[in-house]
């Protein structure tokens, strides 16, 4: 606790937080429990309510991280990750204009594959919005088998119960801190982008939000029951332990981390089909799952059905988002004509379809056309099946982008890779830790319009180019301008009709 000191203080539903005055009058409030502590009787199940504190907390620095392994040594160098030690975990920062008035307000859920990430790396610092009149919130959630464990009992995606408590908390208490609760933007990458669009299907999750911003992620990476089951099965088996919550949550918390990162680690190295299923392609054995409460039904099917249809809807993806996967291990370089012809079948596509991408991609090597399709596959073409799919649902308007920047030659061979969008859309292209995979000098005017779009779509509902439509098929291409382009890639696009 600390003692009033003519810092900026606010009360909320646990107490009294007391936060600091940044340069041109942001004010930045960090690690707010809004959940329990999840250990204890509370580890592996659903977010309890924070205990109140008495007198002022300080919340100047940034609160624990959820228990959670390092990234794999090979992404490691260009993902910056945190280890806070502590169990006030599940907790939330803000960054505010001020604390009087209704400013909008951006909840950002942050990525890494419901395996890494916190709300206190770097990149992710929300002063820029603040200062354009956007209050940003971003939150910790639970990871791998603490938040995603699935065993067929009564418990499921807890790590998306502990969002929605997040959500709940900002609705409860963000007009204290100058937000409006009425007009809250719900956003996120890679697995946060799957976390936001799930929870367009999440009955919980309904009204805490009126738009959203999902980039890299959408419905295809959800799991069945019986996917999600095999999982928890073979991660008891590697603990030599039942297979049950209770057996599993008794299990040293370092121990079971170690444990679901060496079982992530075997999927995404050449894991056997034959034991993994779907998941030796997506890749994400930890995943939101079809559980018949939580989530009732595939994301998919309940947008189909109208669920969240008034929630305005901006997505996308990065050009050369699968680069990230080959460059970083140092792969794309050692395809041939023959790992590339087998890789496009493990993904659905044929020879002809083979040809599609060698065309728009003339002058690649084999790897650089393996990184399309797969980019496409993952990423790109999902976005616009619930795209589609919410056009034919008669939901409100769904703008799509796609981040055109940097190219590969500038930054050290990943291009418009994953992620590669964060630093821009936030302005915090000072930050050192994002150069490794964006070059030495990535370019101020990206960061500016990539800034500005964001923050006007959470301001008014209109990131600046026409909705996506099935007839126009509008784009936003992102890079120094942003380019409204009709069906870009339209050829690629149709390799997948009735594949993906």
């Amino acid at each position: 606790m600390a003692e009033s000191s003519g810092r900026p203080t606010v009360t909320t539903s646990g107490g009294t937080v007391q936060g600091q005055e940044l340069a041109d009058g942001v004010l930045r409030f960090l690690g707010i429990p809004y959940a329990a502590p999840p250990f204890g009787p509370n580890r592996m199940r659903p977010p309890q309510p924070a205990e109140p504190w008495d007198g002022i907390r300080d919340c100047s620095a940034f609160g624990p991280t959820v228990p959670k392994g390092d990234y794999p040594p090979a992404y490691a160098r260009i993902l910056a990750e945190v280890q806070i030690p502590g169990d006030d975990c599940l907790n939330l920062n803000i960054w505010t204009p001020e604390l009087s008035g209704a400013h909008p307000v951006l909840v950002w859920i942050h990525g890494g594959s419901f395996m890494n990430g916190s709300n206190s790396v770097a990149e992710y610092d929300g002063t820029a919005f603040a200062r354009d009149g956007v209050v940003l919130v971003s939150i910790n959630y639970r990871l791998a088998a603490e938040g995603f464990l699935f065993l067929g009992d009564d418990v499921a995606n807890i790590g998306l119960q502990d969002q929605i408590a997040a959500l709940r908390w900002v609705r409860d208490n963000i007009a204290a801190f100058g937000g409006d609760p009425d007009r809250v933007t719900v956003a996120g990458e890679s697995a946060g982008a799957i976390s936001v669009t799930t929870m367009l299907a999440m009955p919980a999750a309904a009204g805490l939000f009126t738009q959203a911003i999902t980039e890299s992620g959408a419905t295809a990476h959800t799991l069945s029951t019986d996917t999600a089951v095999s999982v928890g099965h073979f991660l008891a088996e590697a603990l030599s332990v039942e297979p049950t919550r209770d057996a599993i949550a008794a299990v040293d918390i370092d121990k079971l981390v170690r444990a679901a990162a060496d079982l992530v680690t075997e999927v995404q190295t050449g894991g056997d089909p034959a034991k993994w299923g779907s998941l030796a392609l997506t890749l994400l054995p930890f995943a939101p799952v079809v559980d018949g409460e939580t989530l009732p039904r595939h994301p998919i099917d309940a947008i189909a059905a109208g669920s969240c249809g008034s929630v305005r809807l901006l997505t996308g993806s990065t050009r050369d988002e699968a680069r990230l996967f080959l460059v970083a291990p140092g792969m794309i370089g050692l395809i041939d004509d023959d790992a590339l012809a087998a890789g496009a079948a493990a993904y659905g596509v044929d020879a002809d379809a083979v040809e599609v991408y060698r065309r728009a991609h003339s002058g690649g090597i084999p790897g650089d056309v393996l990184a399309a399709i797969v980019t496409d596959w993952m990423f790109a073409i999902p976005a616009l099946r619930v795209t589609e799919t919410r056009i034919g649902a008669g939901a409100a308007p769904t703008w799509v982008y796609r981040f055109d920047y940097p190219d590969p030659a500038h930054s050290a061979g990943f291009g418009a890779a994953h992620a590669a969008e964060i630093p821009f859309v936030f302005d915090n292209l000072h930050e050192p830790s994002v150069l490794p995979r964006l070059g030495e000098h990535p370019s101020q005017a990206v960061a500016d319009t990539a800034h500005r779009i964001w923050v006007d779509f959470v301001t008014t509902g209109d990131p600046g180019w026409p909705a996506y439509d099935l007839g126009q098929r509008h784009v936003g291409l992102i890079a120094e301008t942003v380019a409204d382009v009709p069906d870009p890639a339209r050829d690629e696009r149709l390799v997948w009709e009735g594949i993906r």
